[in-house]
């Protein structure tokens, strides 16, 4: 069993280069980050809060009857966004599991959200993410598909080695699309964010190498979908079209 109760934060910033103003965008008459908010209640793991650092993302947020915490706007990350939000929140402790799931993936299923819940659950697990075989020969190679490489622990189960925008690993069999829905033990969340960045890090731009560079364990539940996620006018069209 996941322990509960779990806090499931949106965050949701509206400084954006390639899609400007992106958590507002409209999909099928609402905003997108109310969209995702709503995949997120659907899901019922727990509450639900949207991080944001802009009064008009909180106000359509709090319009749509979902709830909303005002953040800084110098997060380098939407990890350390998470933290301050919990920390807001909760400054009593009373959540141990968290559940970031970006703004950006207004077409997730609720299944999948609550799937990302489950590989923490894992003896010595830290942080618990998600993945889905890639079928698309053209992603195999693509930098902007991140790759997930790991060594299976049970069905459907995979504990991360590495993080990648390279074709990896090589060889026969599958390769593995990263989805980037994270869920942390609290004190897992509060070491990862207080950890400097790291080398490999840097190197692929992916934040998750920060953990496993450290010895954090990242376990990884394997998922049918790859939802959406809204980088830029290609990506919101998909999106609407999924909701019209």
């Amino acid at each position: 069993m996941v322990p509960m109760p779990v806090l499931v934060v949106i965050p949701a910033r509206l400084g954006a280069t390639r899609l400007p103003r992106k958590p507002l965008a409209d999909i099928g008459g609402r905003p997108m980050v109310v969209r995702t908010a709503e995949k997120a209640r659907a899901a019922d793991v727990g509450r639900v809060v949207v991080a944001t650092d802009s009064s008009e993302i909180r106000a359509a947020v709090e319009a749509a009857g979902f709830e909303a915490v005002m953040t800084r706007e110098d997060h380098p990350s939407g990890s350390d966004r998470v933290f301050e939000a919990l920390n807001l929140v909760d400054p009593d402790g009373a959540f141990d599991t968290l559940l970031n799931l970006q703004g950006d993936f207004p077409t997730i299923s609720p299944e999948t959200v609550k799937r990302a819940l489950a590989p923490l659950s894992g003896k010595g697990c830290d942080i618990a993410t998600l993945g889905a075989e890639i079928h698309d020969e053209a992603e195999k190679t693509n930098p902007n598909v991140v790759k997930v490489v790991g060594s299976p622990i049970g069905e459907r189960r995979l504990r991360a080695l590495y993080f990648t925008r390279a074709t990896a690993p090589w060889g026969e069999g599958p390769l593995f699309h990263h989805v980037g829905v994270y869920a942390f033990h609290r004190a897992a969340l509060g070491r990862f964010v207080s950890l400097p960045p790291s080398v490999l890090e840097t190197r692929e731009k992916l934040e998750q190498l920060r953990a496993l560079e450290a010895g954090m364990r990242i376990d990884v539940g394997i998922v049918d979908e790859v939802p959406v996620g809204v980088d830029g006018p290609a990506e919101l069209e998909l999106a609407r079209r999924a909701f019209a």
